[in-house]
């Protein structure tokens, strides 16, 4: 039987207007009328296309500002497209650095809110939540406001409530890329349990090393558009051979 679709990307455009912000001349500024803003409309994503099978893990990588996280927000429904589709069997588990977790409240508080926004009953994060504590290694500071945690900190724990449940498809945007490397490793065992219960997953980081450790597949967008598709170590040899070509 053949490996059931959990994302499908077709074709798919992202365009956003940036609004610039200009010197205003003499007549702009003591004008009483409304002044116009100029703007800029920028394409970030170019009709990417892939498909993502239930167990496997894609790894997205390429230069900053390529449209790999935008990407990512559109497979989220946090951006609409421009055009193109996208399905999803389920809707995805986005986990990223700058995932707005309370800073004000507890570490075990933003456990608990972030559990029952994932769907979780009190019930099941009760039970979890000293594994919780444990995988993000945070048990001497769980009480302490979320403010007090160093990056570091945060990005574990984050990661600790994003998988404390088994995400269908789980996207991660440079998630890893602020821990250490025994966390590192922790945390790809982690992705390879998901996968292994038919779980999907997407990575993207600038990391290609961390990307060849979590996964067996990748993609390379760069200005927008899919420039590789395939086993990880091709991907990345032909990403590196364009960007680095004297390493």
């Amino acid at each position: 039987m053949s490996a059931r679709p959990a994302v499908i990307a077709d074709e798919v455009n992202v365009i956003y207007r940036v609004y610039e912000d200009s010197k205003p001349g003499i007549k702009q500024m003591f004008s009483k009328g409304r002044t116009h803003r100029k703007f800029r409309s920028i394409h970030a994503v170019k009709g990417v296309s892939f498909r993502l099978d239930e167990g496997e893990s894609l790894g997205i990588i390429g230069s900053n500002g390529s449209g790999k996280s935008t990407l990512l927000m559109a497979l989220t429904g946090l951006l609409p497209t421009e055009s193109g589709k996208i399905k999803v069997r389920s809707r995805p588990t986005l986990l990223a650095v700058s995932a707005a977790l309370r800073p004000g409240l507890s570490g075990r508080r933003n456990i608990i809110i972030g559990g029952l926004a994932m769907g979780m009953s009190k019930r099941e994060i009760d039970e979890r939540l000293d594994e919780i504590c444990a995988f993000a290694e945070l048990e001497d500071f769980i009480d302490l406001p979320m403010r007090t945690y160093s990056s570091g900190m945060r990005a574990r724990l984050s990661f600790a409530i994003a998988t404390a449940h088994q995400p269908e498809i789980l996207l991660i945007d440079e998630a890893l890329a602020v821990g250490d490397a025994h966390f590192k490793e922790k945390s790809a065992e982690r992705i390879n349990k998901i996968r292994s219960q038919a779980g999907a997953v997407i990575l993207v980081s600038h990391d290609t090393a961390e990307v060849a450790r979590s996964c067996e597949r990748a993609l390379w967008i760069e200005k927008g558009e899919l420039r590789a598709d395939g086993p990880t170590d091709e991907v990345v040899a032909l990403y590196k051979a364009a960007t680095h070509p004297n390493r």
